[in-house]
């Protein structure tokens, strides 16, 4: 069957057990884009591998980034190739900038002895 649906590839070391991480983060990413992925697959590798391609974009490589994603920054970032549109809720970036900005005045009052 085919599909121009996405395909995210999570590659995942066994020597490490890194099965269940990876595991969790396909679900997550299962749960948020059912209707804009296509397959979420988990390839097991060797030598501390652990990264994540949608349709062969390298989106996160532990070695590179420095560790493993949030399951809400992975989200982004896969948001960002596959649906920029795409509204994340509460764990959309956008949306925290913008509720930064939206706060009363006075609801953030520096503290005593602190500049502004």
């Amino acid at each position: 069957m085919a599909t121009d649906k996405p395909r995210i590839v999570i590659h995942y070391c066994t020597q490490c057990h890194w099965l269940l991480r990876a595991a969790w983060l396909a679900q997550e990413l299962l749960s948020t884009f059912a209707d804009e992925v296509g397959e979420v697959a988990l390839a097991p590798g060797r030598g501390g591998i652990f990264e994540i391609h949608c349709d062969g974009v390298l989106v996160w490589d532990r070695k590179r980034d420095e560790g493993f994603p949030q399951a809400a920054e992975l989200k982004q970032k896969i948001r960002d190739l596959i649906a920029p549109d795409r509204p994340l809720g509460h764990s959309d970036r956008r949306n925290a900038e913008t509720d930064s900005h939206a706060r009363p005045s006075g609801s953030t009052s520096p503290q005593q002895g602190q500049e502004e």
